[in-house]
């Protein structure tokens, strides 16, 4: 084991980052570069590239749950986690290879469509960093006491994590999209695949990963791991998520209607869908965990979790996919590549402050006023950010370039704007793996950190079909923004009412695999 993961020194919580800074700036090139390269190098509409966009989140619901429940049985080259990190990164940095390349593979297998290919390449992409995703984060919970200290880690997590991705859009804004593909190969790569042998993963996790003598007594007689307390029924999943039956419904029907052509007269199954939702949503944060048992008042809790975070994801996810259209609505002068530009610059300025104040701002805020108020009202000045986009986000000034004989324009209110919303990306991307980690079993994490990904993936498919269609639909592409205020105003109001999680004294849990050890050699 590294003296400084002993120590839990803050060049290990570096180092403990990079995994999922690799996953994150994969993800940075899909934002960057997918929607782009779809659009104006293979001339997809709106409502295809929102299909590609939906693969994302159907690996999530498949790759995050079911890597999370395996990761939690096994023991595999020393570690839990460390396999799939480096299976999932190997894989990753394929794709985006391939991403730049979809024309000669098409052109390879002779077929006449570029649709097909995309939404393969996009599938087995996601699938490939949602593979890594969840060990990446569930590694943090496993090798850190709960508390300060876990909430150090994922703010280190955004921070280390956010600093490449203002890199990823600095370097599509400033030397194009196809030099951000080819750079994120090898980033990814190397982040992925080295860091993990030099994380040492505890092999023992009792219920809460706390208490020494309990874990002892629970292996004593058994073999080399202990048994398994996760029961990953398709029944105990669904119950676990009943807060978001309501986004999974839709998402079903979207891709049945999608992809087969049928659907219901109307919109009257899209307005059930909402109507389940907030319905489930309010009844789950209304619950009380007074005088329940810690592990009954840590389920309540986990739901409530689900519940607040899903809305934010619909207004993220929005603006990820289809902020090139509202580029192009509000300034219809840029050419393709002044359009790519601006939305990488853009993104650079949501990603700076995403990277700065995890960190220097969050984690002490959220020490002294607590994590989920802290959160819920970063996700408020997110919500003032997008609203203010919507009236003042087209002003900047022209600048002529003697050389080309051209004038570029530099929306300078937009690229402010963006850090305002960038307070509440930071939040988002950070205190919410503290707060949940704290509500459920320790030996439970990654079947937990999965079904809590359902929170994110579940409302993206929202972004992907529904508002794709009302923003190709609408001619105004401000509604876009409209539409990412309201749901991430939503979620802020449902935060305030999940009650913030209770810190436990807890080792390192790195240190306490050395008491146990000693404990069943006793």
């Amino acid at each position: 084991m590294l003296e400084i993961q002993k120590r839990l020194s803050n060049s290990f919580y570096a180092l403990l980052a990079l995994p999922a800074t690799a996953m994150g700036f994969g993800l940075s090139i899909q934002i960057a570069a997918l929607s782009w390269l779809l659009t104006y190098r293979y001339g997809l509409e709106i409502s295809d590239i929102g299909l590609v966009w939906a693969t994302g989140p159907i690996a999530g619901i498949l790759g995050q749950v079911i890597i999370g429940i395996i990761s939690d049985k096994v023991w595999i080259w020393n570690g839990r986690r460390r396999a799939f990190i480096i299976i999932g990164g190997v894989l990753a940095s394929l794709m985006i290879l391939a991403l730049p390349n979809i024309g000669v593979i098409q052109a390879g297998l002779g077929l006449e469509g570029v649709l097909g290919i995309a939404i393969l390449i996009s599938m087995i992409l996601d699938l490939s960093i949602n593979v890594s995703f969840n060990p990446t984060r569930s590694i943090i919970a496993d090798v850190t006491p709960e508390g300060r200290e876990r909430t150090k880690g994922y703010t280190w997590m955004q921070t280390v994590s956010g600093t490449f991705g203002v890199l990823s859009y600095a370097i599509g804004a400033i030397f194009g999209n196809i030099v951000l593909l080819y750079f994120g190969v090898f980033l990814v790569f190397f982040f992925s695949v080295i860091p993990p042998f030099f994380i040492k993963e505890p092999k023992y996790l009792g219920r809460y990963g706390e208490d020494e003598d309990a874990i002892a007594r629970e292996l004593s007689g058994k073999d080399d791991m202990p048994q398994s307390v996760n029961d990953a029924s398709l029944i105990r999943i669904l119950i676990s998520i009943r807060p978001l039956w309501g986004f999974l419904m839709y998402g079903i029907y979207a891709i049945i209607k999608r992809l087969s052509g049928f659907e219901f007269p109307g919109y009257y199954f899209e307005i059930f869908a909402l109507i389940v939702t907030v319905y489930l949503v309010a009844e789950t944060l209304f619950k009380s965990e007074e005088g329940k048992s810690r592990e009954e008042a840590g389920k309540i809790g986990f739901q409530k979790v689900l519940a607040a975070h899903s809305f934010s994801w619909v207004g993220v996810q929005s603006m990820f996919i289809y902020f090139f259209a509202f580029v192009s609505y509000r300034m219809p002068d840029l050419t393709a590549e002044g359009v790519g530009s601006v939305v990488n610059w853009s993104f650079f300025s949501l990603n700076l402050v995403a990277a700065i104040i995890p960190v220097l701002a969050l984690a002490p805020l959220a020490n002294r006023f607590g994590r989920v108020r802290t959160h819920a009202t970063a996700l408020v000045i997110m919500v003032i950010g997008y609203s203010l986009i919507i009236f003042f986000g087209h002003f900047g000034i022209g600048i002529y370039d003697f050389r080309s004989s051209e004038t570029f324009y530099i929306p300078i209110s937009l690229y402010l704007l963006m850090f305002v919303v960038g307070i509440g990306w930071a939040s988002i991307i950070s205190l919410p793996f503290a707060i949940m980690s704290q509500k459920i079993a320790q030996n439970q994490m990654g079947l937990y950190m999965g079904l809590f990904n359902l929170s994110v993936v579940l409302p993206q498919l929202v972004s992907s079909f529904a508002v794709g269609d009302i923003v190709q639909a609408v001619d105004n592409k401000t509604i876009l923004l409209v539409i990412c205020a309201v749901t991430v105003a939503m979620s802020a109001v449902s935060w305030f009412l999940v009650s913030e999680p209770k810190d436990e004294m807890t080792e390192n849990p790195a240190l306490l695999d050395e008491k146990i050890e000693k404990k069943l050699e006793e």
